[in-house]
């Protein structure tokens, strides 16, 4: 199988890792893929938003898969483009990734599958704004309709920031807050049938102890030791399987990764947000533990033919991401400064660095140039365990003015051993 990943961050870098490890996978290219990527695939140097280009490149290539990273991509029509053209795609068309492009439309389709999720408003001014804040209460959750890179939610309890956040948007989305712990799950679709992976967990805050601006997400762990018995099962009967049947209903199957990122309240388990694409930086971990290969996987969704009843196998153990971000990052990350010592963390035992904003300086030097700039994978016998390897090997990374979490799966660990 020839397969084509689209995008440049590090969750591409994780599936095209996980690819390159499919002994069915023959050729695998990455467009425009990162330096990371180079090491294990051909990289090409287009835009990945031009339906044309991305069309043409896969037929020269004789592609048999093509694989959507970033939810921009889909929603620029890529996955229409594609299979008009006769190739099999793993992504939704633009109009089934509208569960991401829109806060608004996922809310129509959830309340029409019967789906639990926050209560919500729709705002197109500052009254309706206002007044939605004052009926929810905080801490107020404002969310730009359209694309934001995972950046677009605002959680807060001043009023005013609130207030200043839906101002700068064009159409936001306001909803009650839902407490309690969040997990992530990917579901496999085939436009009816999907099947989940293992769940997952963020950290979307910038800073230890969930403190500071959003971001893109500053790592993940997986296995879940605290999540209650039956979540995947419930999960999937009562989100995923109704979203896939109301979105099949409106004739525009989804097929690709349904990604649900959900609060486990006190009313039990209910949406936040859908994504249409494998959530970065949970991919990394979930893809580590997975034993299935990954490319007959992918090809199953996209030509039709997933079984409802394949569970995938999974490695045991456990495996956790630090994301090392560059100075300013979220609001003005600096980029061009040199990175050392991937050599080093490579080194250590049950460690390895995926790229998500790298680029190569002019003398062929590996520098920063995205906000978000290495996922650092730990894996081990545990979640102790893969969490010391995963910061041990960020200890040995250089970028000056470089910041990253040291909580990341910290109270999972400390849950398990109490």
């Amino acid at each position: 199988m020839r397969v084509l990943v689209l995008g440049s961050g590090g969750r591409e870098h994780a599936l095209a890792r996980a690819l390159h490890r499919d002994p069915v996978v023959t050729a695998l290219h990455c467009a425009p893929g990162n330096p990371g990527t180079a090491e294990i695939a051909d990289n090409h140097h287009l835009d990945p938003l031009d339906p044309t280009a991305v069309t043409e490149l896969a037929a020269r290539l004789g592609i048999d898969l093509v694989v959507v990273g970033p939810e921009a991509v889909l929603m620029a029509g890529v996955g229409d483009a594609v299979r008009s053209a006769g190739i099999p795609c793993f992504g939704p068309d633009r109009a089934a990734a509208r569960i991401e492009g829109s806060k608004a439309f996922a809310k129509e389709v959830m309340e029409a599958a019967g789906v639990p999720t926050a209560a919500s408003r729709v705002c197109e001014n500052d009254g309706q704004a206002e007044e939605a804040l004052d009926a929810f209460g905080p801490p107020y959750v404002v969310k730009d309709d359209g694309l934001a890179a995972g950046k677009g939610v605002v959680v807060t309890g001043d009023r005013a920031a609130a207030l200043a956040h839906a101002a700068a948007c064009d159409r936001v989305v306001i909803e009650e807050y839902l407490d309690g712990p969040e997990v992530s799950l990917f579901a496999l679709c085939d436009g009816e049938h999907a099947v989940p992976l293992l769940p997952a967990q963020d950290f979307k805050r910038a800073h230890d102890g969930d403190e500071g601006p959003n971001t893109g997400g500053m790592g993940a762990y997986t296995p879940l030791p605290w999540a209650p018995p039956g979540l995947v099962e419930e999960i999937m009967s009562t989100v995923v399987q109704p979203t896939v049947d109301e979105l099949r209903r409106r004739q525009t199957p989804y097929v690709g990764v349904l990604y649900a990122g959900l609060a486990l309240t006190a009313g039990g388990v209910k949406v936040i947000e859908f994504n249409a694409r494998f959530g970065d930086p949970e991919v990394q971990v979930v893809l580590d533990r997975l034993a299935t290969p990954l490319g007959r996987l992918l090809q199953s969704c996209a030509i039709g033919g997933l079984d409802p009843a394949f569970q995938p196998s999974w490695e045991p153990g456990a495996a956790v991401t630090v994301v090392v971000a560059a100075e300013g990052y979220p609001a003005a990350p600096v980029k061009g400064d040199e990175i050392t010592g991937l050599d080093e963390a490579a080194r250590v035992p049950g460690a390895y660095v995926l790229h998500a904003g790298t680029g190569l300086g002019d003398d062929g030097r590996l520098i920063a140039s995205g906000g978000r700039v290495l996922d650092v994978v730990g894996t081990g016998p545990d979640l102790a365990a893969a969490r010391a390897a995963a910061y041990e090997a960020v200890g040995r990374i250089g970028l000056r003015g470089a910041h990253h979490r040291t909580d990341i799966a910290l109270k999972a660990v400390e849950t398990v051993g109490s």
